[in-house]
């Protein structure tokens, strides 16, 4: 298992930002090669994000460069260890009411708003044709095996680490902002080893039926939507984190698209609101 998580809902309280915009992170990193790169990744893409004088003013920007300081760490590190791992990541930070995004290589994070799948990125892979060009730009090729893959060999054009597929396969994190109004049902963050078995569209009605049988219930979701995506045959490492944005139980029994009279209380206060910290092929990644 080479997946690392983190869940920071007491963003402010752990860096000590005592300004009144209160911050939630969230994290998921796919590693390949081995599990160095995500575990790394884990512990210093918040911390450098923090970092950032620009958190305040331009947080998409800070989780940017938060990718792009962690990658060259972990270069440095890997180059001393001789290791050859990376890692793909997506992050999600709540900033007030902002959504902000960041995103290495294929690992995903979508936003399902009144019942609908609303999409906020676009995975780095490379049968992008802008990341095919961006490649062979450097000198490098893009070949297809079982996938599509860098200098044949990983299946991601993006990812903290791959020491020796870099400057190819880039640490240069895309970023994304969005306006919450309060309607926003949840956040979902996987690797692909959900993604590749369950497409975006099929997520709603898995949690759907989850909260109906629960009766409400959030717990345990994203465990049942792991083990939908092995039973859909999935056999890699399968992260998912689910992040309630709104009480699971008025979403229960199909209440996504109602009106939540109490949403624009919540609105100026989501991160409070959400759960405490739990804190050989070719790799696809």
């Amino acid at each position: 298992m080479e997946d690392r998580h983190v869940s920071l809902p007491s963003f402010n309280q752990l860096f000590g930002l005592s300004d009144p915009v209160d911050r939630a992170y969230f994290a998921v990193f796919d590693g390949h090669g081995g599990v160095d790169a995500a575990r790394y990744a884990a512990v210093h893409v918040h911390t450098n994000a923090a970092r950032q004088p620009e958190l305040l003013t331009d947080p998409a920007g800070a989780l940017r460069e938060a990718f792009r300081r962690t990658d060259q760490m972990f270069l440095r590190k890997a180059k001393r260890e001789r290791l050859q791992s990376g890692t793909t990541g997506v992050c999600a930070l709540i900033a007030g009411a902002t959504l902000h995004v960041a995103w290495l290589g294929d690992s995903q994070v979508i936003l399902v708003q009144q019942g609908q799948v609303v999409k906020l990125m676009e995975p780095h892979r490379p049968e992008r044709q802008d990341e095919k060009a961006r490649i062979e730009a450097l000198g490098g090729f893009v070949s297809h095996m079982d996938c599509w893959r860098v200098n044949g060999t990983l299946a991601v054009s993006r990812a903290i680490g791959d020491v020796f597929q870099k400057p190819y396969v880039s640490g240069e994190a895309d970023a994304a902002s969005r306006a919450l109004t309060g309607s926003e049902d949840y956040l979902l963050l996987a690797c692909d080893g959900f993604f590749d078995v369950v497409p975006h569209q099929e997520v709603v009605g898995l949690v759907q039926s989850h909260l109906t049988r629960q009766q409400g219930s959030g717990l345990h979701v994203a465990e049942e939507l792991v083990a939908a995506a092995r039973e859909r045959g999935s056999h890699d490492n399968i992260t998912v984190m689910v992040v309630f944005l709104r009480d699971p139980e008025l979403l229960e029994g199909g209440n996504q698209g109602e009106e939540d009279p109490q949403a624009e209380g919540r609105r100026q206060d989501l991160p409070s609101s959400l759960p405490e910290p739990k804190t050989q092929d070719p790799p696809r990644s």
